[in-house]
């Protein structure tokens, strides 16, 4: 949502908030990659469980870090929500009818700001989030600054589940000791013949799913994203299908176009928030 607010700011010159978010981003990808070890493609998380287990001062980086934004989120929002500018580029402007954001498959802020409730870490819960005290905020009016509202309503939900989450953090192992699906520790590879045998078959020959197929989604920035894999039993998938947030939200944008400026256009696509790598898929 940083990067939504970033990017939308510029596209209506409010270059400050630009760059205060942008700098705001920076904070949380370095500590992406105190953890991870990368900035944008962290690859922490494994089948079974995680890379390695989390940096001592993780805990109360992360809370620094969040009580930081959670700051900056306010001021944003002081800038922009009664700013007259802002107000009267988004309100009114690229409206989009619940109707047609379910017809359309838009998921994540742009269907939440036409007023459906529906978000996949409450419809279909999936990482503990059913143990997790969250608000879905919607919209009303369908509009530009609907989904504005939402998105900065949904930052303070974000912070209410990390906080929630960082008090819950269980000691214990890290990933799973099935050996068919989880790489060995690197230590067991020095005095383990049968740890060697392991990881040489998981790296040659992967995993190995049972014969059907499946649908599995979370709740991204902007949306559902979803996979749907069908396995023949085999190490190689029959089919991989994508569904991205990115390339429903976008198919809606000449709908939410109807009866407007063509410099609309500009405000409109920047509430979806699209990004073209997810509309390719």
């Amino acid at each position: 949502h940083l990067v939504y607010l970033a990017t939308s700011a510029l596209e209506l010159n409010v270059s400050s908030v630009y760059m205060y978010c942008f700098s705001d981003r920076e904070e949380i990808l370095s500590l992406f990659e105190a953890v991870s070890g990368q900035r944008m493609m962290p690859g922490y998380f494994r089948i079974g469980g995680l890379q390695w287990d989390l940096p001592e001062d993780f805990i109360p980086q992360c809370r620094v870090l969040v009580d930081m934004l959670a700051r900056h989120r306010d001021t944003y929002e002081a800038l922009l929500t009664d700013n007259l500018i802002w107000r009267q580029r988004y309100e009114g402007v690229g409206v989009l009818s619940a109707a047609d954001a379910l017809a359309f498959g838009c998921t994540g802020p742009v269907l939440r700001g036409s007023g459906i409730a529906y978000d996949v870490r409450k419809a279909s819960p999936y990482g503990g989030y059913d143990q997790y005290q969250f608000d879905i905020p919607v919209g009303k009016t369908g509009d530009s600054f609907a989904r504005y509202r939402v998105r900065m309503d949904e930052m303070k939900e974000s912070r209410r589940i990390i906080l929630q989450a960082l008090d819950r953090l269980p000691d214990g192992p890290i990933i799973t000791g099935n050996r068919k699906v989880a790489l060995p520790p690197r230590q067991e590879l020095v005095r383990s013949m049968e740890a060697v045998i392991h990881q040489f078959k998981l790296v040659s020959e992967g995993i190995r799913p049972p014969r059907g197929e499946v649908y599995a989604a979370v709740e991204s920035a902007r949306g559902e994203k979803g996979y749907y894999i069908v396995s023949d039993g085999s190490n190689r998938p029959v089919r991989v299908h994508v569904r991205a947030p990115s390339f429903y939200n976008l198919a809606a944008v000449p709908r939410m176009l109807i009866g407007g400026l063509l410099s609309d256009i500009v405000a409109t696509v920047a509430s979806i928030d699209i990004v073209l790598g997810d509309v390719d898929r």
